[in-house]
């Protein structure tokens, strides 16, 4: 008795999987779905695949490609990937791993002799690939992306200067989100290879998946035509900013790349790195990318809406479940767009989601997709994740405290001119401030694109007026530091933001 007990029960299960894997949704609902969604979120323009059993299933496309411009994307339209190229990164090093041209346990100073970091000799020459590409070195996330933000300089001068950012965690004792890493793991493609890294992702992946619109730079823009406008977004108003070219970084970041071209790079992976006859990922390297190599923690106290109960980061992946799956995926944040690639590979299930604009429902959309095609769950995800976006918009209040705290009708402790001068960062280089036409201008090395006014604000402080609109900071305010000789010696910048840390730079003034 007990024995049919347990054969009924397994067949029970097993019926509730099929039934549950087999779930048929319904194409228009979802599309009117996306519509809304895009509309409520005022994101301008969005392109959205959902790929299944090999195939691309569904496209929808909702927006514009520019704000106030009727011109619609379509599932060919380019949209800049930013992060979702990480996984890129890793494959051609997997690629490399497999021709014998190096190790993922290789120390990178075997390839990359200058690299250091945080003026440790110890850590600098044990940090591995594995170690760059898993987020686990010490640096913390985002630390450093300064350096390298609108910068004309090279990859190897980044690199260089990242060896002077300062340690946020014990070496391998925790996760910071490191793009200066992935600009390194690219530095070491190109000296292996004798190619930049967007010659070995065109060559070793994109032609022979037949990813045709996919671009490694924003110079190719113009002649491949179809791409959307990236927006910033200011006091509720989203206005077109002009496209970034991260060919300099582009492994961590730098794939244009469209719907179309994306399901097929879904496709590849959930075949595990096989495309046609040509197996291009061996099956150690696909498990090796998609084991957790650094762990994040989850409330286990509590039920949560993935049905979630692992979290981690592999070789250029994000890995978790979603309601006891395995799911792989990434998120990419670029000047003026936001995307998501994620997929669900036992149920060869992967959606990706490209949009123009900061205010963005990636997530939103990819749980509702996983819900109507997996059946687990009605939840409305664009409605719940607006509210908490909103909500946290709300409590931002770093703007407003520096606002609030300015003393009005005060001076500056000394003539404007005498705060001109060179400064020295030693994880950037050298920032000059000088007067002209009786106000103070702002410049950073190899940054045009930065230079601003400064504009009195109170005491030795001045807030700094952008030449051009920026993507992730609109306002910031920089304080000139005294010594007890009042003698100006440096700078201390506050330009709240959750990317670019300003704060980080720390200039010292040359010969005060």
């Amino acid at each position: 008795m007990k024995k049919h007990f347990h054969f009924f029960w397994v067949f029970f299960l097993f019926a509730i999987h099929s039934l549950q894997a087999q779930t048929t949704p319904d194409l228009q609902k979802l599309d009117a779905y996306f519509e809304q969604m895009v509309k409520d979120w005022d994101v301008p323009g969005a392109s959205i695949g959902i790929v299944q059993d090999g195939q691309l299933v569904f496209t929808g496309n909702y927006g514009t490609k520019e704000v106030d411009k009727n011109e619609k994307p379509d599932e060919h339209t380019l949209y800049a990937i930013a992060s979702n190229s990480k996984a890129f990164t890793s494959a051609v090093l997997a690629m490399l791993v497999q021709e014998g041209k190096l190790n993922w346990n290789d120390r990178v100073m075997e390839h990359l002799p200058y690299f250091s970091l945080f003026d440790d000799p110890w850590i600098s020459a044990h940090v591995t690939i594995r170690d760059l590409l898993s987020h686990r070195v010490g640096l913390g996330t985002f630390s450093g992306d300064v350096i390298w933000y609108k910068n004309e300089g090279s990859a190897e001068d980044f690199i260089k200067r990242a060896g002077k950012v300062p340690q946020a965690f014990e070496f391998r004792g925790g996760y910071g989100y490191s793009n200066l890493m992935y600009v390194t793991a690219g530095e070491i493609i190109r000296k292996i290879t004798g190619k930049t890294w967007g010659e070995n992702i065109q060559e070793r992946i994109l032609k022979p998946l037949g990813m045709d619109r996919t671009t490694t730079t924003a110079k190719d823009l113009d002649k491949r035509g179809n791409y959307v406008t990236p927006h910033g977004r200011e006091e509720g108003i989203n206005f077109p900013i002009a496209f970034e070219d991260w060919d300099t970084i582009g492994a961590t970041g730098g794939l244009i790349s469209s719907v179309s071209d994306v399901a097929k790079w879904m496709i590849f992976n959930m075949n595990h790195g096989i495309i046609g006859e040509d197996t291009l990922i061996s099956r150690g390297n696909r498990n090796l990318m998609w084991t957790m190599h650094n762990v994040n923690v989850v409330d286990h106290t509590q039920p949560n809406d993935l049905g979630r109960h692992f979290s981690g980061y592999g070789l250029g992946w994000n890995l978790g479940d979603f309601h006891g799956k395995l799911m792989v995926g990434h998120t990419g944040g670029y000047d003026g767009m936001i995307t998501a690639v994620t997929m669900i590979p036992e149920e060869k299930l992967g959606v990706v989601v490209l949009t123009n604009g900061h205010q963005s429902p990636i997530m939103a959309a990819t749980y509702y997709a996983f819900d109507q095609f997996l059946g687990t769950g009605s939840k409305d995800w664009s409605g719940d994740m607006l509210k908490r976006s909103l909500a946290n918009q709300a409590n931002d209040t770093r703007i407003a405290d520096i606002k609030k705290a300015r003393v009005l009708n005060t001076k500056t402790s000394l003539s404007p001119s005498q705060f001109a001068g060179a400064y020295r960062s030693d994880i950037y280089g050298k920032i000059e401030v000088k007067e002209e036409k009786g106000a103070l201008r702002l410049y950073f090395e190899d940054a045009p694109r930065l230079s601003a006014s400064l504009k009195h604000w109170h005491y030795d402080t001045y807030e700094i007026i952008w030449d051009e609109k920026h993507a992730w900071f609109n306002f910031g305010t920089l304080q000139f530091l005294l010594n007890n000789k009042m003698q100006v010696v440096g700078m201390d910048f506050n330009i709240p933001n959750d990317d670019i840390f300003f704060e980080e730079l720390k200039p010292v003034k040359i010969n005060p």
